[in-house]
């Protein structure tokens, strides 16, 4: 554990790690979140429109908020689907700190809704439908799924109600996405803090008063501190929480890192008959296969082995 009232200097604020910390003598913890390169990556693979790369990046913080509280090797997969412009959002973790993220969506339906819009929010780009969190644990363990409704404006206010349905437990989420120029041009970048109250036993006593407390702190935190690349999280975390402390427990790095592989389109490829695999191929007599996470295409002979 660390203490952060030594760590507070402005410098270099490094980037792509997700922090848990606890709030000293009182029964919050939480979790803060800075990405850097990895959000970029994922954001640039593809050509998405501003409101719909805000998107995007605001599920990659809250996957990897999320995603790194998981006690066991595994995957968390957050996703939101609906009838709006964005058909659904998708952001893979794992619990070695690799992200992937996907949208799809119409991109004349996204440049409509944003016409009087500074940045639509996810309510406005999904319209009615689910938000989903699944935990997988592998392939030898059922897997976990929490589904809510998605009637906030945002993925933070999304997450903040799927923990009080789903696992009754009160949580708080802010979360930030924008582009900034560190020396190299303008970069994709974003961030978010998460605090949970932990439940009251005899030694705590009642919490209620605590947390009120805490989320009065946790409403002070602007989007512009999330993502700047100029404040470490250590800083950000004293400037809300110096009142009370602030310790810092943990910190995990991430990463973007897509799965997909030769052997895995070639695996699906196999699951297809004959005729299937006939209708694929294309004139220079392989089948060409776009991953929707990263963009690489894999061009494979028609028996399912790469080129």
């Amino acid at each position: 554990m660390t203490d952060i009232a030594a760590q507070t200097a402005f410098g270099d604020a490094p980037d792509d790690l997700v922090s848990a910390f606890q709030i000293e003598g009182l029964p919050v913890r939480g979790r803060a979140v800075r990405l850097g390169a990895a959000v970029d990556e994922v954001l640039t693979r593809h050509d998405y429109p501003e409101p719909v790369a805000n998107l995007l990046g605001e599920a990659c913080a809250l996957a990897a908020l999320v995603g790194s509280s998981l006690k066991f090797e595994g995957r968390l997969i957050v996703q939101a689907q609906g009838d709006g412009p964005v058909r659904y959002v998708v952001v893979d973790y794992d619990t070695t700190g690799a992200l992937r993220g996907y949208c799809r969506f119409d991109p004349q339906e996204v440049a409509a809704a944003s016409e009087g819009f500074a940045r639509p929010g996810a309510r406005t780009l999904l319209g009615g439908g689910t938000f989903v969190m699944t935990v997988d644990q592998g392939p030898d363990m059922d897997r976990y799924q929490g589904i809510t409704p998605i009637e906030g404006e945002t993925l933070a206010l999304c997450a903040e109600q799927y923990f009080a349905q789903s696992e009754q437990t009160p949580t708080r989420v802010r979360l930030a996405v924008g582009q900034a120029d560190s020396g190299e041009g303008l970069k994709w970048r974003a961030g978010g803090i998460l605090i949970q109250a932990i439940a009251g036993d005899e030694s705590r006593g009642e919490t209620k008063e605590a947390w009120t407390h805490v989320q009065a702190l946790f409403e002070t935190t602007g989007e512009e501190e999330l993502i700047d690349p100029t404040v470490p999280t250590t800083t950000l975390l004293w400037r809300l929480f110096n009142e009370d402390g602030v310790r810092l427990l943990e910190e995990k790095p991430l990463r973007a890192f897509c799965r997909c592989s030769e052997d895995r389109i070639g695996a699906v490829l196999g699951s297809f008959t004959a005729e299937e695999v006939a209708e694929m191929i294309e004139p220079d007599g392989k089948i060409h296969v776009t991953c929707e996470y990263c963009s690489r295409v894999y061009a494979l002979e028609p028996t399912g082995a790469a080129s």
